[in-house]
């Protein structure tokens, strides 16, 4: 059993309202049948998907319109009543899940598309829509989304959004920040910002949908998106590799972004406990073998026998300066593996006990050091310290495995592993967000000045601060 998050990190209740049988007959009549209350059937999204924070609410609310959404927080706002607005609950931050008695606010019947263009790409939808059902529609009609990664079969497009999630298509594509081309957003106050644009240019006045873009849900509740959709590749390859050293995959990197240019859509690593792990736990078999660090590179583009002339040449050239020591590309069936090894890593870690979770940017150059100088300040207090991530981006994950979470164990990690990251200029949180767990420690990536700022927007939008509290931005002193 998860223990509250309020208990485990001490965390004291601001001076919200507290829910009475009349607010909760006022949500019955607004949505009927679409109002989740009893202790069990709230359980599950109370905790998170690594069960590492627990809630306590005791209500949940599944709106289907804009609508509904506006009428749900102009009531809270009245009542000075706190809501946690909730996607997939994919988050690893735990930035989706109550921290006390907030009402739960799910965006899992918004998940209809309103309507997609076919000669500009544009996809107009709600923020419930599942990435992986978008991505299959739209192959239908001969695109793809701009953005992938492990948890989308789970994750909704306003969580992506709304957290500025990654994945592995950023190398390609870029990020959210550049894709999305406009938003709905429902304000604290119940009014609704409709910025739902399909224009790939308007330079009319502040560019508002950034604010939200990343805001985690502490500004507005998204509730549509407009968001430009690449044409889908008509060749996709991929090649896993094996590498002797971390110098290697970074000179692979180098060659690779040369040789294959345009083409080059992901270049992922791994380190070989991440294997490990991932042939252990999930019975995934690697198709290189023993190598301290592997490598999944993907090309897209439209003339397949180009595509692998390149890739072939990028290969040989690699073999033969001896950059790589072992490397198959992969047909499809097996393209479909080696990419799940990669995508499948988050999920194996959660098979070895508890699991602490850090996303970084770094310079490329000193990416994998992180790792080793981790490795070596645990010793045997940690089962496992692993590293992985999106190389093409300079983005490590650090992950650090234990039989169950320790106190001792998280203060040898922190703040070490920010202090660390800080003295490279690099940023604590690079896709997944600061949420709960790393809100206090925004100063490592941000100046005092920034974060005033932020903490201004916040005031101004919220006034009464009921938006995803205790989340984001650190608290006050």
């Amino acid at each position: 059993e998860v223990v509250p998050t309020c208990e485990r990190y001490a965390v004291r209740r601001l001076p919200f309202g507290r829910l009475e049988d009349g607010d909760v007959a006022f949500f019955e009549r607004l949505m009927p049948g679409r109002v989740v209350t009893g202790q069990e059937e709230v359980k599950p999204f109370n905790v998170d998907w690594l069960k590492s924070v627990r809630g306590c609410s005791q209500l949940v609310l599944k709106p289907q319109t804009t609508a509904e959404v506006s009428q749900v927080l102009r009531y809270c706002h009245e009542k000075n009543l706190a809501v946690t607005p909730q996607g997939g609950n994919t988050g690893l931050v735990g930035g989706s899940v109550p921290v006390f008695d907030e009402i739960i606010l799910s965006t899992a019947l918004m998940n209809q598309i309103i309507s997609f263009d076919r000669v500009s790409g544009i996809l107009v939808c709600q923020a419930g829509c599942v990435l992986e059902r978008l991505n299959e529609y739209l192959e239908e009609q001969g695109f793809i989304m701009p953005l992938d990664l492990g948890a989308k079969g789970s994750c909704h497009i306003g969580g992506n959004v709304a957290t500025n999630a990654g994945g592995l298509r950023l190398l390609r594509y870029g990020s959210l920040r550049g894709t999305v081309l406009g938003l709905e957003v429902v304000l604290a106050d119940g009014s609704a910002l409709d910025c739902l644009t399909s224009l790939r240019k308007d330079n009319t006045g502040y560019d508002l949908k950034q604010l939200f873009i990343g805001s985690e849900g502490t500004l507005g509740f998204i509730t549509a998106v407009s968001i430009l959709c690449p044409q889908k590749p008509k060749a996709v390859n991929v090649a896993f590799l094996g590498c002797q050293s971390f110098a290697k995959v970074l000179e692979t990197f180098t060659t690779c972004r040369a040789m294959l240019g345009e083409i080059l859509s992901a270049y992922e690593f791994m380190d070989e406990k991440c294997m490990q792990l991932v042939e252990r736990h999930l019975k995934l078999s690697s198709p290189v073998a023993d190598s301290p660090f592997y490598v999944l590179i993907e090309t897209s583009g439209s003339n397949s026998t180009h595509d692998e002339e390149k890739l072939n040449n990028f290969l040989e050239q690699a073999m033969a300066s001896g950059l790589v020591t072992d490397g198959t590309v992969a047909t499809d069936d097996k393209k479909i593996k080696a990419s799940h090894l990669r995508e499948r890593i988050t999920e194996a870690l959660t098979h070895e006990g508890y699991v602490y979770k850090y996303d970084i940017s770094l310079p490329v150059g000193k990416l994998y050091d992180l790792v080793t100088d981790v490795r070596a300040r645990l010793g045997h207090s940690a089962k496992n310290v692993v590293g992985y991530g999106h190389l093409g981006d300079g983005n490590l994950h650090l992950n650090i495995t234990a039989e169950s979470y320790s106190h001792s164990l998280l203060d040898a990690i922190e703040p070490f592993v920010y202090e660390w990251t800080a003295r490279c200029s690099g940023s604590i949180s690079a896709e997944h967000g600061l949420g709960f767990k790393k809100k206090q420690f925004i100063q490592y990536s941000k100046p005092h000045e920034a974060v005033v700022l932020m903490q201004q927007f916040k005031a101004m939008l919220d006034p009464k601060g009921i938006l995803n509290p205790y989340k984001m931005l650190p608290s006050a002193p």
